[in-house]
């Protein structure tokens, strides 16, 4: 509590810098298993991304988009249209990355396996960059007096995208640690993945916070951008072996996220 407290205390931008480095450390908690091991329980993995999966689904409702909504009713009227532009946009850009990656990992579909875990940790870095953002925007709307976004619930949205950045630092670390690269290599190419989380976060809080106007956008952007990622990346992979231990690492990331977030309001 005295360290929450202490935090709380900060400036927006420190809070977003330390949240986000929260969720690097995460990524590299995660790659730094290669020292260990050369893999991990699929079980466990498919578990962990279905909870992260539930935490960032409710809060891209509860923490992003119905403040997004209400501010945006607040300040001009249009809050279905300027909020239903923003997540989709939020969701076109993840989409984007997606299929300019896969277009990529086409051409190099006759090289080394190196090269396609590298493609790999490419796609996990340009998802991290609205991840953080989101992070930052959350924190800055906070800072701002938006209803319906605390620093409380700021601070959950981080936990959902650290708790799923762990299993993204060992998808990209592990692979290039079996195709032959050594420990030290895969460490630090998997943890790369996540350092642009700080520089997207702080950038997030600095928008927040010098353009109000454009909050709603922002904020509904960040819960497009999430509930891409959920589709395109963790719902899909975390159901291909586990079906039924993924959909209740769902359900529960869901229900937490939504108790925590009503709760602390």
């Amino acid at each position: 509590m005295i360290c929450l407290a202490w935090f709380f205390a900060l400036p927006p931008v420190w809070q977003g810098l330390f949240a986000t480095l929260f969720t690097y450390f995460v990524t590299a908690l995660g790659a730094g298993l290669v020292f260990f091991f050369k893999s991990m329980n699929r079980k466990a993995l498919d578990l962990m991304m279905g909870f992260a999966a539930g935490v960032m689904i409710a809060a891209s409702f509860w923490s992003l988009l119905a403040p997004a909504i209400e501010l945006a009713a607040e300040l001009n009227g249009n809050a279905w249209l300027i909020s239903a532009v923003g997540f989709m946009l939020g969701g076109a850009f993840v989409i984007g990355s997606d299929l300019a990656l896969s277009k990529a990992e086409r051409i190099q579909a006759k090289g080394t396996a190196t090269k396609r875990s590298i493609l790999l940790a490419a796609a996990v870095t340009i998802h991290n960059i609205p991840e953080g953002l989101a992070i930052g925007v959350a924190f800055g709307s906070a800072a701002m007096g938006v209803a319906g976004v605390s620093a409380q619930s700021a601070v959950m949205l981080a936990f959902g995208i650290g708790l799923q950045n762990f299993p993204e630092g060992v998808c990209v670390a592990m692979p290039l640690r079996r195709d032959g690269a050594t420990r030290l290599k895969s460490f630090l190419i998997g943890q790369a993945s996540g350092v642009v989380e700080p520089v997207a976060g702080v950038l997030g809080v600095l928008f927040a916070i010098t353009a109000r106007g454009a909050l709603p956008l922002a904020l509904s952007f960040s819960a497009g951008a999430m509930i891409a990622v959920v589709c395109s990346e963790l719902i899909p992979e975390s159901f291909k072996d586990n079906k039924t231990v993924a959909a209740w690492g769902v359900l529960s990331g869901f229900a937490v996220m939504m108790m925590l977030d009503v709760a602390l309001g």
